[in-house]
């Protein structure tokens, strides 16, 4: 006999929801929040049921309610508040039922639906440190952390804040990474990272003149010495196929428990500013365990800060300019679950989650030619992330010479083999082909190839 699958709908709450709500609200949030959670419900029920418009919130112009339900008898709810700001904040999400059915991830895009329906450019919530399964729901459907606060709601209760910006693809694609790449500092550059420096860095950090920037690339030149007593610098670059600096990176390994200092951090545009975020630290996991940066991000650069899973430490009024507020921005290199990330387009992305493209071609960079066979990477576009293991690694002198004994299919399935060389030769011109081609042979297994948000 064949199981009947259920039938899950979403409806908004009516009144004979009300003693499901209130004591669902209760049971759910008790553990994690303080205060009477049967009054809070009954005052957002009211609200929701009396046409949905705050009479009492300064900020929030509408207050929705809904009720997931299975074969008709309800099994969750969903709560979302419409803010002046431009803005929706989901209070609560609860889903009885977990598992299979995934009425979690349902309430999750109805909220989700229902706020860009009304033209709202973000999403927002926050959540229990301690209730992972809720915080994992978030996060594995594009939630971005954004900070956390101790004894926020409850006493001894750590809450995280969440948000998902709820944009076009225009606005994705500014996060794209065109044909950019990194590399160590060379003699031929030095021209116009002085005058990257001299032109950018004064606007936020007073002291920034040319004797300073010899003094940072003398450390540099000291660098074989890895003595941090010498105060020995790492630089590096981020270039188009052209051989233009489009942004620099300045590094200074610490003596005591071995951060590393990143500064300069320098972007011409918001591309080369993510991928310096990409591969900086890959460059640096040699020398030390933590990094940290001084920085003052715009709105987008904090975004892509968050996404690549940096935390804000501190802000530091004046620190450098009387007139700027300077954040410190840390990444830790050395958990167990640090894993490399390479940056791919978002169709590329999908076929490697979908098991289609299962060799991956990169050009000899430093960071790719220290890639094992077993190794896990984190494939990503934007917001999307697929985890996928190094089955084994082969190198080839060109690309023409890797097609012969690779297929191309497996290389970019959407496209006919005779094109996919073409396609290849656009991305890597001949003065990064000599660098040498290394193809990884990856695979997503059910076990890696869930979906994750750096």
């Amino acid at each position: 006999m064949v199981n009947k699958k259920p039938s899950i709908n979403i409806r908004e709450a009516k009144k004979e929801d009300f003693s499901f709500i209130t004591e669902l609200m209760h049971e759910a949030l008790e553990p994690y929040y303080g205060g009477d959670h049967r009054a809070h419900a009954r005052r957002i029920f009211s609200t929701h049921i009396s046409g949905g418009k705050d009479q009492i919130g300064h900020f929030s112009f509408e207050q929705k309610m809904f009720i997931i339900t299975v074969d008709d008898k309800p099994a969750g709810m969903i709560h979302i508040v419409g803010k002046r700001q431009g803005t929706y904040k989901i209070s609560p999400l609860i889903a009885q039922y977990r598992g299979k059915l995934g009425l979690g991830k349902r309430l999750l895009e109805f909220a989700e639906n229902y706020a860009k329906n009304n033209g709202a450019r973000e999403i927002y919530c926050t959540v229990a440190e301690l209730n992972n399964l809720a915080l994992q729901l978030f996060i594995r459907n594009g939630y971005i952390v954004a900070g956390r606060s101790d004894s926020h709601y409850k006493s001894d209760i750590t809450e995280m804040m969440l948000y998902k910006l709820l944009v076009s693809p225009d606005f994705d694609e500014k996060f794209e990474r065109p044909n950019i790449s990194v590399h160590p500092l060379e003699q031929s550059h030095e021209p116009q990272v002085r005058q990257l420096l001299l032109d950018t860095l004064p606007k936020h950090f007073r002291g920034i003149d040319s004797s300073w920037v010899e003094a940072l690339l003398q450390g540099y030149r000291r660098r074989d010495s890895r003595d941090v007593n010498l105060k020995y610098n790492l630089i590096y670059v981020a270039i188009d196929q052209n051989n233009n600096v489009l942004g620099v990176a300045g590094a200074t390994p610490k003596k005591s428990g071995r951060p590393i200092k990143i500064m300069p951090f320098i972007a011409k545009n918001l591309p080369t500013f993510v991928v310096l975020l990409t591969d900086i630290p890959y460059f640096l996991k040699p020398y030390g365990c933590k990094l940290y940066i001084h920085i003052t991000p715009n709105v987008e650069e904090t975004i892509a800060l968050q996404q690549h899973g940096w935390k804000l430490d501190t802000v530091m009024p004046a620190a450098y300019h009387e007139n700027h507020i300077t954040q410190q921005w840390s990444l830790d290199i050395s958990r167990e679950d640090f894993m490399r990330l390479i940056r791919t387009k978002r169709r590329y992305l999908d076929l490697i989650k979908d098991g289609q493209k299962t060799l991956e071609v990169r050009v000899g960079y430093e960071h790719i030619r220290t890639i094992q066979p077993g190794e896990r990477i984190k494939f990503c576009s934007r917001t999307q992330v697929v985890i996928a293991r190094v089955r084994s690694v082969r190198k080839y002198p060109t690309l023409a010479d890797m097609l012969k004994h690779e297929k191309a299919t497996r290389i970019i399935p959407e496209l006919p083999e005779s094109k996919v060389l073409e396609v290849l030769r656009e991305i890597y011109p001949p003065e990064l082909e000599r660098l040498g081609v290394v193809v990884l042979e990856i695979q997503v297994s059910s076990l890696t190839g869930e979906v994750y948000i750096t």
